[in-house]
């Protein structure tokens, strides 16, 4: 067998995804496959895709197209290429991705890619296409095995996958499946092998991960506080951010833990998506703007410099220019630290693609007003730093010589002039500038 074959892959979208692009790097390296950012140099090419923004299927394809190209090139210099494309485009296209693409090879879904491997073994064999979209989701995670990766400062975790919420404009219930929650056994070996690579910040994800309701070891499902409690006690782990939350699932506990347990990061990710009652209903999101606000209240009251972010779709189904005014006057209201907006696109088999759509001309209209409210308060909220010092977790080099970037306690980018050596250490930063989208400063504190 040859044990250097080589395997690209590309990302879209979700933390979600880089989680399981990783999972997929290491279920192929027991096979001598070895990872290549150069897709020309690759054996397995490996597309992992997102089916939330707009277009998304189209971009694979179109994407695809370049595979092929680089496919039938190696084929003639007698080089074998598979190529397979996972995550949720896979899972809703299906079948349909190899009629519309020949060079494509295997086809699984994001709860089926624990048998990549078996699929491109049986590729190989029979030269025959593999598709799998079923949903074995605790399945999978018991056939991965052990974590390979990370080897940095930050590292994603998942530990729910699925939804059960059905909003009116979301695919992910028929793409990722019904919630399923890994046992906190199971995430507590990984976090710890994790911290013990050097990991110093985790990421705990989930479609809704505050819905998260896995076993504990006393036999009984356990929240995501309980959970976060939990890992807090791994030595060598700094820091601990979850993400993506649901307002329902804002349990009391989870509220509490932000105002109680140091290692949990006072960030908090809440999408909200309109703040008019009248389109929250029709996007089946079950709670109100009142709903929201009171909330947001009681998060602030267990951690007052907690900073918040929030996602807002503009141009929903029946969206009036009231609603939308409803929207702006709640995000002048709360004052979130990032806000990432996108205008509605339809996404096929959910309820509000079958709706009267808005002219397109519209949605852009009111995405560019949010767009100037948005960044009027992301570069507020970074000035009010400005001579103030923050503790930093330096992950990676910056863009420029001599330049280390890393994360505030809050999120926010990070820029100083350091050496690399201090990749992973957690510093503080007097900070002496701001943009909309990160800060800048000189390193204060001493390297342990």
């Amino acid at each position: 067998m040859n044990t250097h074959r080589k395997v690209h892959v590309k990302t879209f979208g979700c933390q979600m995804n880089v989680y399981d692009s990783e999972r997929m790097v290491d279920l192929l390296a027991p096979l001598g496959y070895s990872q290549t950012e150069t897709l020309e140099d690759a054996d397995v090419v490996i597309l992992n895709t997102c089916h939330i923004r707009e277009k998304a299927a189209e971009k694979v394809y179109s994407d695809l197209g370049r595979v092929r190209q680089v496919k039938r090139h190696r084929s003639a210099n007698g080089e074998e290429t598979i190529v397979a494309v996972a995550g949720c485009v896979a899972q809703a296209e299906g079948a349909e991705i190899l009629r519309r693409e020949a060079s494509v090879d295997v086809v699984v879904g994001p709860q089926s890619y624990h048998k990549l491997a078996d699929a491109i073994g049986r590729v190989r064999a029979t030269g025959q296409p593999v598709v799998d979209t079923e949903f074995p989701g605790d399945a999978k995670f018991a056939a991965m095995g052990k974590r390979v990766g990370p080897r940095t400062a930050t590292a994603f975790l998942t530990v729910q996958e699925g939804c059960d919420k059905f909003c009116a404009f979301c695919v992910v219930p028929y793409t990722r499946g019904a919630e399923y929650s890994r046992t906190v056994v199971e995430v507590e070996a990984e976090a710890r092998r994790l911290a013990e690579a050097g990991v110093r910040e985790i990421t705990l994800l989930g479609q809704n991960v505050n819905a998260y309701h896995g076993d504990g070891p006393d036999g009984r499902p356990w929240s995501l506080a309980r959970l976060v409690s939990r890992l807090a006690c791994i030595e060598g782990l700094e820091r601990l951010r979850y993400t993506t939350s649901h307002p329902r699932d804002m349990t009391d506990d989870l509220i509490a833990a932000h105002g109680d347990e140091a290692k949990l990061m006072p960030f908090l990710h809440l999408p909200i998506q309109s703040g008019s009652d009248r389109t929250l209903a029709a996007m089946n999101r079950k709670h109100t703007r009142e709903d929201y606000l009171s909330l947001v209240k009681r998060i602030r009251s267990a951690r007052p410099d907690i900073a918040l972010s929030t996602d807002i779709i503009v141009g929903f189904p029946g969206e009036t220019e009231q609603d939308f005014e409803d929207t702006l006057d709640l995000l002048e209201h709360l004052h979130f630290a990032q806000t990432y907006s996108f205008k509605y696109s339809p996404r096929p088999g959910t309820p509000a693609a079958a709706m009267a759509q808005l002219p397109d001309a519209v949605k852009i209209q009111r995405l560019q007003r949010v767009h100037d409210v948005v960044a009027r308060q992301q570069l507020a909220f970074n000035q009010g730093y400005v001579g103030r010092r923050l503790r930093v977790l330096f992950d990676r080099p910056g863009r420029r010589p001599g330049q280390l970037a890393g994360r505030s306690p809050y999120l926010q980018a990070v820029h100083v002039q350091g050496d690399n050596s201090l990749i992973g250490c957690s510093l503080e930063v007097e900070i002496q500038g701001a943009g909309p989208n990160s800060l800048s400063g000189t390193i204060v504190g001493r390297a342990p």
